[in-house]
């Protein structure tokens, strides 16, 4: 996924690559991915062949209008009723809602706030009494599709329940891994694109008479982007590979150097293609300003950079354990 991922992002925009709607050739899964390891036998024959023909899919509401970064301390509660549950609370930025079959809610049913255990996960349907799409928030890219939700006594079932009770924090964070990952080696790719194109137009262009390339100006950001994209690309490899051969939490350090430093990359490459273009470039005649405002939201989203950062000090500091999932 991270290799193709990379390869088509690598080569623009197109049908093969649309950022606008999220959409790639290959993806991660990571709904399937969830759904295999987290769901009940009854859960799995209601979703996986769905999940994975992708006729079926379901939102992710974890984020709150007054919690971001701070998931632990959400303000979203779920009581016991009866052999169900009652869930009241509010989410938002819950990207796709308005196609969701269901929206994975994450409230807390245990502890106080800040305690990583105590939040649990459920599925809940978009028809649910209760469950409203009070709006849609427009972005600097995308300005359909994220809803803010708000659950008034809305009633589940025990079935509803997603993964085992009280630890929703390890479905959050198997879900923000995959999702570092695969948005790191899409930054990867598409900061390579902007490069690309950069040094071959400025092979090209001709101010004063010689070719933008001669310039050392113009030479060296390239050079130090082209040469940050060939270490990334190693990294983010040995990343996706421990990944696979060891599972998802194995190199959540990694992941995490990774997505920061990928995201980050793509905004400074896009931001040097629109330099060296100029007004063309600055302009939508060429796709530097769409790859600029689309992965500049990678820089927020499944964790800000400093999160991210915060992480990795997390693990090199030895507040946080290898191999273990924390919080977010």
């Amino acid at each position: 996924m991270a290799v193709i991922r990379e390869h088509l992002a690598r080569r623009g925009l197109g049908l093969h690559c649309d950022l606008q709607n999220e959409h790639a050739v290959v993806a991660n899964n990571v709904g399937l991915l969830l759904m295999l390891e987290y769901g009940s036998p009854q859960q799995q024959a209601e979703w996986v062949e769905g999940l994975a023909a992708g006729t079926k899919f379901f939102a992710f509401g974890i984020t709150e209008p007054e919690h971001g970064s701070d998931a632990t301390h959400m303000d979203t509660r779920a009581v016991r009723d009866g052999d169900g549950w009652v869930i009241n609370g509010e989410k938002t930025w819950n990207t796709g809602i308005h196609t969701a079959d269901a929206d994975l809610i994450f409230a807390r049913t245990a502890g106080d706030a800040g305690d990583g255990r105590g939040i649990t996960a459920f599925l809940v349907p978009p028809e649910t009494r209760g469950f409203t799409v009070e709006e849609y928030l427009w972005t600097f890219n995308m300005p359909t599709d994220h809803g803010r939700v708000t659950l008034r006594d809305v009633r589940v079932g025990a079935d509803a329940v997603f993964g085992p009770e009280g630890r929703g924090l390890a479905v959050v964070q198997h879900f923000f891994n995959e999702n570092r990952i695969r948005q790191a080696a899409s930054s990867l790719g598409a900061a390579q694109y902007c490069i690309d194109r950069t040094v071959a137009y400025a092979k090209e262009r001709k101010p004063f008479g010689k070719p933008l390339a001669d310039n050392q100006a113009i030479q060296f950001p390239l050079v130090e982007l082209h040469t940050q994209c060939e270490m990334l690309r190693t990294l983010i490899h040995k990343t996706a590979w421990t990944m696979d051969r060891h599972g998802t939490f194995a190199a959540s350090e990694q992941v995490s150097m990774c997505n920061y430093w990928a995201n980050r990359l793509c905004c400074e490459a896009a931001d040097r293609a629109m330099q060296v273009y100029g007004g063309l470039g600055y302009s939508r005649h060429h796709p530097f300003e769409h790859i600029y405002r689309h992965h500049r939201r990678y820089r927020i989203t499944e964790g800000a950079e400093e999160i991210q950062m915060r992480r990795v000090a997390g693990y090199l500091f030895g507040f946080m354990s290898a191999h273990a999932p924390k919080g977010v």
